[in-house]
């Protein structure tokens, strides 16, 4: 179910900072008009932290009214207590969710015994599909390889969305791991080579804009057309980098204003890129913008 490019989805605001649920029905639009193979709700390039309770539930909600079945959705829903997490879980409608992705710990930074026992009790608990969602470099700690392919023996937990960016620990992982269970790129960036080496999909944060190219990678490379493939890499490597020059979702919100989109506002702490970096941004967006649009 989640294979192929999903889409990390912003959460666009009004300039005075309350969510704009109309640009938020666009972009939704925009990703599954563009070849997107399904959706994450409320992930970190959300701003999720930022989220009320009630804007969360309004987020999903548009998402999924806008989405009107089409596509597999995604839930982010995590955190460093784990109790917390399942009583999310108890009380969460799953209508219309298929899954979820539940990061790493943040902040108490547990052992690989503490991350293996939250993930299992997170599993054991819900009533959907459990991605792991490890990124070291947000979350202070490493969901270990060999931790990985024992959690993949759980029959609830299918995937990982791997955002580490150590190709060694991936290919470890790829190596040992079930056959029923899935890598996912966490990183725009390396997701070609991933891919290559036997992902079988994306949580993509660029994708939000160009999703036609990014899109047309991952169908290309599914159908071993590999030279094409690695054209549309090197087509979007530099802004790739660019979106994540000064922040995420600072870069994507950048660039996604610049393509109408939505608006370039963020809620604190997190604010707008740097003048040079929109510059840059906006250089290769006229540069690569047929490629950025189709």
């Amino acid at each position: 179910m989640f294979k192929g490019t999903g889409i990390a989805l912003i959460t666009p605001f009004n300039e005075d900072k309350s969510v704009d649920f109309v640009a938020l029905e666009r972009i939704v639009n925009h990703v599954i008009e563009g070849g997107a193979d399904f959706l994450v709700a409320l992930g970190t390039t959300s701003e999720a932290p930022t989220l009320s309770s009630e804007e969360k539930k309004q987020v999903v909600s548009t998402i999924l009214k806008a989405n009107a079945k089409r596509l597999p959705v995604l839930l982010g829903l995590g955190g460093n207590n784990t109790q917390a997490v399942i009583e999310q879980i108890h009380t969460q409608d799953f209508t219309g969710i298929n899954g979820i992705l539940t990061v790493v710990p943040y902040y108490n930074k547990p052992n690989q015994r503490g991350m293996k026992a939250h993930f299992e009790a997170i599993a054991d608990a819900s009533p959907v599909p459990v991605i792991l969602y490890n990124v070291p470099g947000r979350v202070g700690v490493n969901l270990q390889a060999s931790t990985c392919v024992e959690l993949a023996k759980h029959p609830n937990i299918v995937a990982v969305k791997e955002a580490s960016g150590n190709l060694m620990q991936i290919m470890e992982i790829l190596r040992d791991k079930p056959a029923d269970f899935d890598v996912l790129s966490g990183d725009d960036g390396i997701t070609q080579p991933m891919m290559a080496l036997g992902a079988k999909g994306v949580i993509s944060v660029a994708a939000n804009a160009y999703i036609k190219p990014f899109a047309d990678m991952m169908k290309a490379i599914k159908e071993k057309r590999t030279e094409e493939a690695l054209r549309l890499h090197f087509v979007m490597l530099r802004m790739n980098q660019l979106i994540f020059a000064d922040g995420n979702p600072a870069g994507i919100k950048c660039l996604m204003s610049h393509m109408g989109l939505c608006k370039n506002v963020l809620r604190l702490p997190l604010v707008p890129v740097n003048e040079k970096v929109e510059a840059d941004i906006v250089e290769e967006l006229r540069i690569k913008n047929y490629e950025f649009r189709i």
